[in-house]
């Protein structure tokens, strides 16, 4: 079963914030999901969010539109900072990223 099939399936809502402090700013995220993904000027890593809008506040979060899951999953993958966390919005347990169980 692939990840969209898990999540769909599940019928979870997934959203996905960045931990700038940990920010390697390598722009692999940008790479592979440029929808959801952005540096900024400072070199780091955003995820943007309703409007194409770059969220700056510290754990700003942004929903995982489910055509760009795989996307999104394989950057917290990939990640060399281990900075992508990918979240169920119902309970904030993390799914995807460092912190996953």
């Amino acid at each position: 079963m692939t990840v969209q099939q898990e999540a769909a399936s599940g019928g979870e809502a997934l959203e996905v914030w960045i931990d700038q402090d940990l920010c390697t700013g390598d722009g692999i995220c940008v790479q592979y999901a440029p929808e959801v993904f952005e540096l900024d000027i400072d070199g780091l890593a955003y995820v943007r969010g309703a409007g194409d809008e770059l969220l700056q506040a510290p754990g700003a979060a942004a929903p995982v539109p489910l055509p760009l899951l795989t996307d999104v999953v394989d950057s917290a993958r990939e990640c060399p900072g281990e900075c992508i966390h990918v979240r169920r919005v119902s309970d904030r347990v993390e799914v995807y990223g460092p912190d996953a169980e």
